[in-house]
């Protein structure tokens, strides 16, 4: 019999996104209402409480503590057991946070809650005007955590101990900062500087360095600007030569640069912004946002922004600091719309260290605006897009970065390294997997470097110690690479998933198939090795995360010269028009693009196959059409040229009523159509979707003189079709009745919803990327699963 009667003591473990974010004050309130003691504490499980009193009050908490949590908690589990009550006294307590062996998840950093811009404009609040302004709800949280449990000591913000003040409210259960760890304030916190050569004494601090640094934006100037997750480059987005002069001195070509708008309001002037959007820019997470601009003019935003480009990617202020930027009420006019970039010169990854900042900015900035807390894992910003009237990640970073994918299946504990491309890597083990913060390309030893460093942190964090290694099966990519020097010094296997099989497996997975039943997966994008040696990239896979079966695959062409035809895609059109057997006549904007020395040399390596690689590749024929119709003939980033034709097409629809995916399928009556086809009699065989009848038709209208919108919009009809059609046979004969759409081809926003629309109405289930990037951002996800499983 218990020694107190009607009393009940539970002993309680939560588990998630329950660190940083308010969940002990949030635990404390809850057990003061019910009139409940005991105590709450962090570990490296999670957060784990006691609580004692009446049975129907402790049943409550159990239920509330894990449906009403704070803001930006996301509870997985709460587990409870009944234990001996000893009553405690009268008092709930919260103890300090204990180590030990387990794992907690780590919030992303989020943007400036409302509560603290109020703040933050107020003149009387003791932090007005405070740059590092931040409470339990938002601020950094992954870019500055260095250990679990997540405590002060365990961030950068170790090295600024607390004044009494902020002490006070650290300390404090009913206060909004109650171990709030980044808390700060300007008697105690981290210091503006702004320096205005990379060699030069500290200039001015703080409030002075602000003023001095709208200044310059204003007339002009290039500063280096350190953020949450790195520095950016920001200039006047209004001023035509402070932009013109950043993408000089950035060697940008004429890639958009993304911007950074003072409010709302600003953003509706400058594009159209619906519902999807909106709540995406005023969210927590605070992404780049891709939005349709308005054909007006608007002074805010000059033209060499995004040349060229029908889409502007805009953000708000999600950072203290650039709400100061822009200027509160009252402030001296200044820029409404800054250009912001990531910070570093094209190639490299972001640059988070203040000394290297100084060195590798030089003649990039015209001054630096630095702060002394330092970054501990850097983090791009996340770019997105709506599709369909759904997030569509196209990078997922900052503010998504490090929260996890829960998987359908429990894998090893392992890490899938990625790819070369918008490469992020992957630590998985159990039913979680965690993608990394964007890295970017592993074309140069500093990305490489970042990588190592990055695998390190994050695997530390997320307590993952890998059994396993996965990599792509391309034995160039660096990120492969890599992980066979790994492998063999850390004397662990290595796993290589096929490229596509890896991109339709990421849908599964996202989605929570548990690979039970396979998939009819269409894989289309730029490069992917094929188990035949060729370039793959226009893939039909009928797949489970066991295995794949090649179902169908665009016919190949030569790629002439390798990554000569991805920088000219009039390479890639010539030798389509070869494969298809049509002529090079004079008269066709591809042809004109090469000079007559380089047809002729063309044509005879063509003829000789030197140098000559296969590709079945969909982003590459993207490429080949975009120069055929005179729309990208030499591209300066990557698929320039087939997001050129996808706006070709979006304008050719802007002037008709309806949807883009409608007008697609309606107006397929006019739009070119593939020939698929079996490549021989077995029917075990592939089929071929022949692109010649797609070409001729195309050729043809571009000699009548149509304009390169039709022709874009009838191509994207076409390959709409081609999947519609080969996904209907593919169900004919195997019954499946799921598609996953992946790739980077599926960023194309008009593709996908076309796809969409037509597979959904004709009775299919399709899974495509609300979580984790259509493009290489996702690959690792997909290799982890394949790989990784512990089932196997």
């Amino acid at each position: 019999m218990s020694p107190f009667p009607g009393r009940e003591r539970r002993h309680i473990t939560v588990r998630g996104v329950v660190q940083g974010v308010g969940f002990r004050p949030f635990v404390y309130t809850l057990a003061e209402q019910l009139g409940l003691t005991g105590w709450v504490t962090n570990n490296a499980q999670g957060v784990e409480a006691e609580v004692e009193g009446p049975a129907a009050a402790v049943a409550e908490f159990c239920e509330r503590v894990g449906t009403r949590p704070p803001p930006l908690a996301v509870v997985e589990s709460v587990e409870h057991r009944v234990v001996p009550p000893w009553n405690d006294g009268s008092v709930f307590t919260i103890r300090p946070s204990a180590g030990g062996p387990g794992r907690t998840l780590v919030s992303p950093d989020t943007a400036t809650c409302d509560a603290c811009l109020n703040e933050l404009a107020d003149p009387a609040d003791r932090r007005h005007r405070h740059p590092f302004i931040t409470c339990t709800h938002c601020g950094p949280r992954f870019t500055i955590v260095t250990s679990l449990p997540y405590d002060r000591d365990r961030t950068t913000m170790a090295g600024f101990p607390m004044c009494a003040d902020c002490a006070g409210e650290y300390t404090d259960p009913a206060d909004r900062r109650f171990h709030a760890q980044p808390i700060a304030c300007p008697a105690c916190g981290p210091r503006l500087t702004l320096r205005t050569g990379p060699h030069d004494a500290d200039g001015p601090r703080d409030a002075a360095a602000l003023a001095e640094a709208r200044r310059m934006l204003a007339e002009g100037a290039v500063v280096a600007v350190k953020g949450l997750g790195g520095y950016h480059l920001a200039c006047d987005a209004g001023d035509p030569s402070a932009v013109r002069t950043l993408r000089k001195r950035k060697n940008r070509g004429d890639k958009p640069f993304a911007v950074l708008a003072d409010s709302l309001a600003t953003v509706e002037r400058l594009a159209l912004v619906g519902d999807a959007e909106r709540e995406l820019l005023l969210g927590p997470r605070k992404p780049v946002v891709l939005l349709r601009r308005r054909t007006s003019v608007c002074a805010d935003v000059a033209a060499a922004v995004a040349p060229g480009s029908p889409d502007l990617g805009v953000m708000l202020p999600y950072t203290p600091l650039h709400r100061l930027l822009l200027g509160l009420p009252g402030d001296p006019p200044g820029p409404a719309v800054l250009v912001m970039t990531s910070g570093n010169r094209s190639g490299e990854p972001i640059v988070t260290d203040d000394a290297e900042a100084l060195t590798r900015l030089e003649g990039l900035a015209d001054a630096w605006l630095a702060h002394d807390r330092p970054i501990h894992v850097p983090c791009d910003d996340s770019v997105v897009r709506v599709c369909a009237g759904a997030e569509l990640p196209v990078r997922r970073s900052r503010g998504y970065a490090p929260f996890p994918i829960a998987l359908p299946v429990p894998v090893v504990p392992a890490l899938a390294t990625g790819g070369d491309l918008k490469n992020t890597f992957c630590a998985g083990d159990g039913r979680y997997a965690w993608l990394s913060a964007h890295v970017g390309d592993m074309d140069d030893l500093a990305t490489l470097n970042a990588f190592e460093r990055a695998t390190a942190q994050l695997t530390d964090l997320t307590s993952v110690a890998p059994r396993l290694l996965v990599a792509d099966r391309h034995p160039g990519y660096r990120s492969t690479q890599w992980a066979h020097r790994e492998a063999r010094a850390r004397d662990l296997p290595l796993r290589q998933v096929q490229h596509h099989h890896a991109h339709v497996a990421s849908a599964m997975a996202e989605h929570g198939l548990d690979g039970s039943e396979p998939v009819i997966g269409i894989a289309f994008d730029g490069t992917g090795y094929g188990d035949d040696g060729a370039v793959w990239g226009g893939e039909v896979l009928l797949a489970d995360y066991d295995g794949y079966r090649r179902f169908a695959h665009l016919g190949y062409a030569a790629l002439p010269g390798g990554d000569a035809a991805v920088r000219n895609p009039y390479r890639m059109a010539l030798s389509h028009l070869r494969t298809a057997g049509l002529p090079w006549s004079e008269g066709l904007p591809c042809v004109g693009a090469a000079t007559p020395e380089e047809r002729r040399l063309l044509r005879r390596q063509l003829e000789r196959n030197l140098n000559c690689v296969p590709t079945s590749s969909m982003g590459r024929l993207f490429d080949a059409v975009s120069s055929l119709a005179g729309v990208c003939h030499r591209v300066e980033y990557e698929a320039q040229a087939a997001m050129e034709l996808e706006n070709a097409a979006l304008e050719e629809l802007s002037g008709v009523s309806g949807s883009p995916a409608g007008l697609l399928d309606d107006g397929r009556k006019g739009a070119y159509r593939f020939m698929l086809r079996p490549v021989r009699e077995d029917p075990e065989a592939p089929l071929v979707a022949d692109p010649a009848p797609v070409l001729a038709a195309a050729v043809a209208d571009v000699r009548a003189g149509v304009a390169a919108g039709p022709v874009a919009r009838r191509f994207h009809a076409a390959v709409v079709s081609l999947v519609q059609e080969v996904c209907a046979v593919a169900r004919e004969r195997t019954g499946i009745g799921t598609v996953a759409l992946s790739g980077g081809v599926f960023c194309n926003a008009l593709l996908t919803e076309g796809c969409c629309a037509v597979l959904e109405r004709d009775g299919f289930a399709v899974l495509r990327h609300h979580r984790v990037p259509p493009n290489d951002g996702g690959l690792a996800l997909g290799q982890l699963i394949v790989a990784a499983r512990a089932t196997r």
